[in-house]
């Protein structure tokens, strides 16, 4: 009988989840199944992937009413990537970085029963949708890169009418943040975007001891020798191109960029940089700003550390397009809740493989990961159909196996 595929279930069992059989089961079932599906991963897809012979309901009770603890399996896994990383970095001081950012779970309007759903705002689709939302952050250290934690993101409007404490973007991160644990000596830089960029998240990091290398919007006021005004007003009235700096970024190409250091509206004692991407345009607006906690650190440092933060978009489509993150077809908040969990704790088991098989003369993505999990498993079904063979079974007994109709 084709067995799972080994990793999996070594990697799963190291967390020791305190987890009953039937439901390691049906967890061994879920991540195997998300990797080997090639379509459209609702539940029934992965179990038929996965060539399971449980039925479906018992996957759906699994995720949907199972007494099992989502929150300990966020910890433990959260728990072996830190000792990976640690492992991996050895006596090197390497920077770790945990980025912040939202995605949406898009789904049909005629979608009604499914719980959580609400219209919100996508900036990939750059109009509002039917979805749910998700405040998530991803770490980056010692060539890994992590999908780490998130948040379901609820409007005013629906956290009232279900009687829930009303959160804000701002505020979820703020929870994530405050959550990360402190890796003993070494730096954390917080990568955002413009959106959650405010005092309370980078008061929230340097109480942490966290730098923080964040997007600026163009209005926020600075006050170069003592006088206050907005950043963009200031770029295209004082700055000129002798003013600014010729930075090259690798893999990223040329800047020229304006260094500020001092207050940013109500942020004190911050590096920031104005930068224009290629050639730089008299009286114009920077085309990026980013703002600097981290007043030791290089122009050049600081913009690429920033474009780290390339690591959670990278990720998000990952997660949709190879793992169907968004493609659940669950009703209960509880169950999809439950999904997400797995589908991180699946995205920490790739890149864990990615690790392990990448080698210096040949750099693999988590697609190569999962093309040659699929590939190995493709093998291990033809040498069991041809053992099957060899010992004469009916052919009818062994589509059966497989689900399939001649």
């Amino acid at each position: 009988m084709l067995s799972l595929y080994l990793p999996i279930v070594k990697f799963i069992l190291a967390l020791h989840l305190q987890m009953s059989k039937p439901q390691l089961g049906h967890l061994f079932t879920l991540v195997q199944g998300i990797i080997l599906c090639a379509g459209r991963k609702n539940i029934t897809q992965i179990q038929h992937a996965a060539k399971g012979n449980r039925h479906l309901s018992s996957a759906t009770n699994f995720l949907n009413h199972s007494p099992w603890c989502v929150n300990r399996m966020q910890r433990r896994r959260m728990e072996r990537v830190m000792k990976l990383i640690s492992a991996k970095a050895g006596d090197k001081r390497a920077p770790v970085f945990l980025i912040v950012d939202d995605t949406c779970c898009k789904k049909d309007k005629s979608t009604k029963k499914m719980e959580g759903l609400s219209f919100q705002y996508a900036h990939e689709a750059g109009k509002t949708v039917w979805c749910h939302c998700l405040v998530t952050t991803h770490v980056v250290a010692a060539e890994g890169s992590y999908a780490w934690d998130y948040r379901p993101y609820y409007p005013k409007k629906y956290c009232q009418a279900q009687r829930l404490p009303f959160k804000s973007k701002n505020d979820l991160a703020l929870e994530m943040v405050e959550a990360f644990p402190n890796p003993q000596d070494e730096r954390v830089y917080v990568l955002i975007d413009s959106w959650y960029t405010s005092e309370k998240v980078i008061n929230a990091c340097n109480r942490k001891g966290f730098h923080v290398i964040a997007a600026v919007k163009t209005n926020r006021r600075i006050r170069p020798a003592g006088i206050s005004m907005p950043l963009d007003d200031f770029a295209q009235q004082y700055i000129r191109k002798s003013d600014l700096h010729s930075v090259t970024v690798e893999d990223q190409g040329k800047y020229w960029v304006y260094p500020y250091e001092g207050p940013v509206s109500d942020i004190e004692n911050v590096k920031l940089l104005l930068s224009w991407k290629d050639e730089y345009t008299a009286s114009s607006k920077p085309q990026v700003c980013l703002l600097c906690t981290d007043l030791s650190l290089d122009l050049v440092t600081i913009q690429r550390y920033y474009h780290v933060r390339w690591n959670i978009e990278t990720g998000y489509r990952y997660f949709k397009e190879l793992l169907g993150f968004d493609q659940y077809q669950l009703l209960s908040l509880h169950g999809i809740e439950r999904f997400w969990a797995i589908q991180f704790l699946t995205q920490n088991f790739l890149e864990c493989q990615r690790q392990e098989w990448m080698t210096p003369t040949s750099k693999l993505t988590l697609g190569d990961v999962v093309r040659r999990i699929r590939e190995e498993h493709f093998g291990q079904m033809i040498v069991y159909v041809y053992q099957q063979a060899l010992e004469k079974k009916p052919l009818f007994d062994i589509l059966q196996l497989f689900r399939l109709s001649a």
